[in-house]
């Protein structure tokens, strides 16, 4: 049997659901652990040019090999199953990676009366830290737990037995709203305070469902010893600890100590889909999807079993129980169960639901790609060796020569990919020349790719007649790869297609989808570059007229071009609202010069 994982190459194929994500380096070892509303949007995210200018993001996208991911029901799931993962695998980005900041822990001090509290500063001299927690807000919600099921004291005081001897202290507010017991003034012993102290502790340490056990056992002999008080108040207790954790599967006292394993068929029976779910104290600790592939004659029960098996090697598992969707043998000190209701079964369906999601987008880019038959049709309007997957159109744009710039758009699969667009200012080429102005850009961008040794594509089309393409073809022999790429040319008054050094153009069919594609990079070659040109020539308008009003500066101007966009809009605008982002003086100065036309 061969194992596979999900690629780094993949990260676009994550799904639009919430869910944690973890990063894993090439040798298989987590690095970083994340949750997201959307997984898609928020992996792709990092790999945005914006994010990898941070030196340490950059430094994060370079280690990762793997991607994994799991989907929940909802952004808390994320949350509570994000914080599970770092504090059971630790990974080191996720302490490094924080804009510089450190992560917040939770500190139960070792003084007389400990106190809690959240602090971002790790002093191990000062008591047990719990953490980091990337989430404040995932942190505030266990101090708060804590906070409403104990008595423990919020005060600074050095509460040593000489200082509450000599009555030092006296009680707060705290004590009289029935927050604290007032251990300040000796109305709290130390060996009942640090019961609850032993109690928060092992929340922080996630055994919710001790503490859950514990209270009730404390309800019952309270009840029975006819203290009803004592017993109300430890079934309020239990009433906030079982309502924080009903909220969630990822967290829920009832299910402890469990391994949760589903499986899925592939539709050629050649491979099966397999989610784990490792259950400690009743949280996921663990999770992993895989593809297990097996020989049609291999039966489905055993090959799941062995992946069991290897799985429960693998994380050093030795849970008592596990849960499956499918009936398999049993072995020796292990208990298999096939859920039908309540927490269990909807465990099951999580970790079906992860399956079904892992087979479905691996089958899913299997099939048949899209637009493949318009990509035929081209490839045989054209007469070319290889389907044209991956296409590249430019274009050119001026005003009288002022401005000039050129585009790249990028069509992989019959569809732009955005991501791989480019623009360009012409550097070498004075004056408006077309021709030129083509050569150079095309230039630059096959020199990029060759020394980069970056794939070529299967099609250059450039937006012009035979003087545009004739000009395009020379960059390419200047480089030594011409005839290596397919070129043509697409002339607008009729829509002729030339071919390097053939002077009859070929026509297509208006009808023909060949034609209409290489029309729609035609005109996203000239929307793209059209747009670019007008960027361009609006900054250098505001900003060729900004140039002579005393006192306004290259970041004012660069200010004043993000707001308004052009000299127009400019004057247009209200004396206040140019206050309001330039200040007084400088909006002043500018006002002047608008009303004596010098703008």
């Amino acid at each position: 049997m061969q194992f596979q994982r999900f690629s780094r190459e993949e990260y676009l194929k994550l799904p639009e659901k919430p869910g944690i994500y973890k990063f894993l380096d090439g040798t298989d070892k987590i690095i970083y652990v994340g949750k997201a509303k959307s997984l898609k949007k928020r992996v792709s995210s990092y790999f945005t040019k914006t994010n990898l200018d941070n030196r340490k993001t950059y430094r994060l996208v370079s280690e990762i090999r793997q991607i994994e991911f799991v989907i929940v029901s909802s952004e808390f799931d994320a949350l509570l199953l994000e914080n599970n993962l770092i504090k059971e695998n630790q990974p080191r980005y996720n302490i490094l990676l924080k804009d510089d900041k450190s992560f917040p822990s939770i500190c139960i001090t070792n003084e007389r009366f400990p106190r809690i509290y959240s602090t971002r500063r790790v002093d191990h001299s000062k008591g047990e830290y719990f953490g980091p927690y990337t989430s404040v807000k995932a942190m505030n919600g266990v101090l708060d737990l804590i906070r409403k099921l104990h008595k423990i004291r919020t005060c600074k005081f050095n509460l040593s037995e000489e200082n509450i001897k000599k009555k030092k202290f006296k009680v707060c507010l705290e004590y009289h709203i029935g927050n604290c017991l007032g251990p300040c003034e000796g109305l709290q012993s130390e060996q009942d305070y640090q019961k609850d102290i032993d109690e928060a502790h092992k929340i922080l340490k996630g055994k919710l469902g001790v503490v859950s056990r514990s209270y009730r056992e404390k309800m019952q002999k309270a009840a029975e010893a006819l203290q009803y008080e004592i017993a109300q108040s430890y079934k309020e207790r239990l009433e906030r600890l079982e309502m924080f954790q009903s909220r969630s599967l990822i967290v829920n006292q009832k299910i402890t100590n469990t391994d949760v394993f589903t499986m899925t068929l592939s539709e050629n029976e050649k491979s099966i889909f397999i989610n784990y779910m490792r259950i400690e104290n009743g949280a996921i600790i663990n999770s992993e999807t895989l593809e297990v592939q097996k020989k049609i004659e291999e039966d489905n029960s055993e090959v799941f079993r062995f992946a069991i098996f290897d799985l429960r090697k693998k994380y050093g598992s030795s849970n008592p129980f596990i849960l499956t969707n499918e009936e398999i043998e049993p072995w020796e000190n292990v208990e298999i169960i096939t859920p039908k209701i309540g927490d269990k079964k909807k465990l099951i369906e999580l970790s079906y639901r992860n399956a079904l999601y892992f087979k479905k987008e691996k089958f899913s880019h299997k099939s048949v790609k899209p637009n493949e038959s318009i990509l035929k049709k081209l490839q045989e309007d054209l007469k070319l060796t290889d389907l044209p997957e991956h296409i590249e159109c430019f274009d050119n744009s001026n005003i009288q020569g002022t401005n000039p710039v050129a585009s790249m758009v990028c069509f992989k699969n019959g569809k732009p990919s955005k991501s791989n667009y480019r623009k360009f200012n012409i550097k070498t080429v004075v004056g408006p020349d077309d021709f030129a102005s083509m050569k150079e850009v095309v230039g630059r961008r096959y020199a990029h790719l060759k020394k980069e040794k970056l794939p070529y594509p299967h099609l250059i089309v450039i937006d012009g007649g035979k003087g545009q393409l004739s000009s395009a073809c020379e960059a390419l022999k200047e480089l030594d790869i011409y005839g290596k790429i397919p070129i043509i040319g697409i002339a607008k008054r009729l829509e002729e297609i030339y071919f390097p050094g053939d002077n009859i153009p070929i026509y297509i069919s208006k009808k023909s989808p060949s034609l209409k594609l290489i029309q729609q990079l035609r005109d996203e070659a000239h929307r793209f570059a059209i747009t670019f040109h007008r960027q361009k020539r609006s900054k250098a308008s505001i900003e060729s007229g900004l140039d002579n009003i005393n006192g306004i500066g290259e970041n004012t101007r660069e200010k004043l071009m993000r707001e308004f966009g052009s000299i127009k809009r400019l004057k247009e605008s209200s004396d206040k609202d140019l206050i309001n982002l330039v200040g007084q003086s400088k909006a002043e100065r500018i006002i002047e010069a608008i009303k004596k036309g010098d703008l």
